[in-house]
Formats: structure tokens, sequence, C-alpha cells
């Protein structure tokens, strides 16, 4: 028991640490973008009719602190963000980027995660079955259902599905709320509204995720399935979903469950171009908002600190699980 709470506080060390360096990195690229924040502000104030001079840019930098050190412009921004949780303001737009994201960060990793959900419900028992089951019309089916996955775009599923309801229905399935519940407070109903508009992108953003986890599941299900130690079990009369749930599966899960961080982050990065599709008000669209068109870089690493901390703490806690499923990794860390 001692060694797994030296095994978690290590890895939980290592996660803070990792925090730690992609805040250094995330913070570097802020500043290394052309012109700091009080130039671009001030450049974006003078398009709009009014007249800036060197010394509103110099008094601007003062206020913001950007006259001061850049370790300790990191170390101030840091702390807030690992003590106080504040962002700061937007460059741009000069709002609170806690209340700018608000909730919208939350319903984007709440679609990234249930999309991941969903995918790995369907792949792992049609993955196992598809290892494990001697059919060539079920093996060939579900290969091209997978190929079919990996091969169509998300943004053209997007697009698609946009031209067909629009074609039948008349309605473009467009937007994450009706409009009379998109400023509304949360109840019930805008809970119900929510999830009547939040199937598409995560049947979409599902979509490849499915496929790419349907192929992983079978492949090491298949793996696993013709070693001689699953052959020495079936001769000792394991059969069935024993045999699989206590050998094969068991052991293929490992694998699985720590490349669910980087499946979050694929499926993730896949969500701003499926949100500009389907004009999604969420975290996607502010991260393309501030990447691509305002150049807000202040909100956009905001959202990709965020994004990093969830992927390390989902990191985080598939190692803890890994390490009390599975013997091999618990007689590691535990001695037994």
């Amino acid at each position: 028991m001692l060694r797994f709470i030296q095994f978690t506080a290590t890895r939980a060390a290592m996660a803070v640490v990792t925090l730690l360096l992609v805040s250094f990195i995330v913070f570097t690229l802020m500043e290394l973008v052309p012109a700091n924040c009080a130039e671009r502000y001030l450049a974006w104030k003078n398009t709009q009719g009014e007249q800036i001079s060197v010394e509103d840019i110099r008094a601007e930098e003062q206020r913001l602190g950007l006259d001061k050190p850049y370790i300790q412009r990191w170390a101030t921004w840091v702390g807030n963000v690992f003590f106080k949780g504040d962002f700061g303001d937007s460059c741009i737009l000069r709002v609170n980027i806690n209340q700018l994201l608000g909730e919208k960060i939350w319903i984007s990793l709440g679609i990234c995660f249930v999309a991941l959900l969903v995918a790995y419900l369907i792949a792992l028992p049609v993955g196992i079955i598809s290892a494990t089951v001697a059919s060539p019309a079920l093996n060939n089916g579900l290969r091209l259902v997978s190929y079919l996955g990996l091969a169509l775009p998300n943004f053209l599923l997007a697009l698609m599905i946009m031209l067909f309801s629009t074609m039948v229905f008349g309605d473009s399935m467009t937007g994450m709320f009706s409009k009379e519940f998109r400023d509304a407070p949360w109840s019930w109903d805008r809970i119900l509204d929510f999830l009547s508009h939040a199937w598409l992108p995560i049947f979409i953003l599902g979509w490849s995720a499915t496929a790419f986890a349907l192929q992983t599941v079978r492949a090491l299900m298949s793996d696993e399935y013709g070693k001689l130690y699953v052959t020495a079990a079936r001769a000792r009369g394991v059969h069935g979903r024993k045999l699989l749930w206590r050998y094969p599966a068991r052991h293929a899960l490992g694998p699985i469950i720590n490349s669910l961080g980087f499946d979050l982050n694929r499926v993730f990065n896949e969500l701003p171009i499926v949100a500009v599709i389907l004009t999604l008000s969420e975290a996607g669209a502010l991260l393309l908002e501030g990447l691509a068109r305002s150049n807000d870089q202040q909100l956009a690493g905001a959202i990709i600190f965020m994004l990093t901390a969830s992927i390390v703490s989902l990191n985080f806690l598939t190692d803890v699980l890994l390490s009390i499923i599975d013997p091999r990794v618990r007689k590691s860390v535990m001695g037994g």
C-alpha cells in the first residue's frame, strides 16, 4: 500500500511539473507574437479612428505590467492561474477571460469527453468481437465501417448532415442552443434544449474517434488472443466470456487506457473546424478566433492551457487506474 501511495504521489508531482512546463511554453509563445498586447490593442483602436501616440503605448504597457522582466511576468501569470484560477484579461476584447470562457470551456470539454466515451462504448465490445469471432463477413463489414470513419473527414460529415437536414427538415441544425435559450440561465428546459443540439457535434466528433478506437481495440485483442497464455488457459478449460475478460481483454485494456489522453487531444483538435461549420459558440470556436482572426494570444493561451490541464489530469487518473486493474503494473508498483 505504501508503494502505491508513493506511486500516486510521484505521478501527481510529475503532473504538476508538466503543467508548469506547459504554462512556460504557452506563455513564451504568447510573448513571441509580433508586437505586445498593448501595441496590438492600441493598433486595433487605431483602426477604429482613434489617434494613438507612442506615449499612449508606453502608458498601456506600464498599466499591463509589460515593462517588467519576462520571468516575473510569467511567475505572476502562472501564480494567478494555479492559485486563483485567473487567466487575466483578453488582449483585444478587454474582457476577463474567465468570464469570456465561462461555461464554454466546460461545454467543449464535456462534448469531447462524451464523444470519447461513446466511441469506446462502441469500440470495446465490437472490437473484441471482431478480433475473436472467425466470421469473414463480420470482420470485413466492421473493417469497411472503420475505414469509412477514418477516411471521411469530420467537417465533410458535418456539411453532409447540414445539407440533408436543410433539404428534408428545413433546419440546418446549427448552434448549441435555440435562440430563446442562448443567454438564458440554466434550467431544465435549457438543459433539454442543449441536449437536442449537442448530440450532433458529439456524433460528428465520435465518428472518427470510434473508427480509430475500433482499429486499436481490434489490433490489441488480436495480438493478445493469439498468445500462448490464452492457448494454455483454453487448454485448462477456460472458455467464452470468462476467457476473454480474464486474460486477453484485461491485458489489452492497458494501452487503451493509456491512450485516453491522446484521444482527448485528438478529438479536441477536430472541434474548432466542426464548431465553425455548425456555428457553435464554444471554446473551439473561440480558440480559432483567438489564433487566426483577432490574434488574441491571451485568450488562445488560456484555452490551450486548460485543455492541456485536462489531458494531464486524465493521464494521471488513467495511470492510477491502470495500476489498480492491471496485475502486471500493480505488481511493479506495490510489490505483489
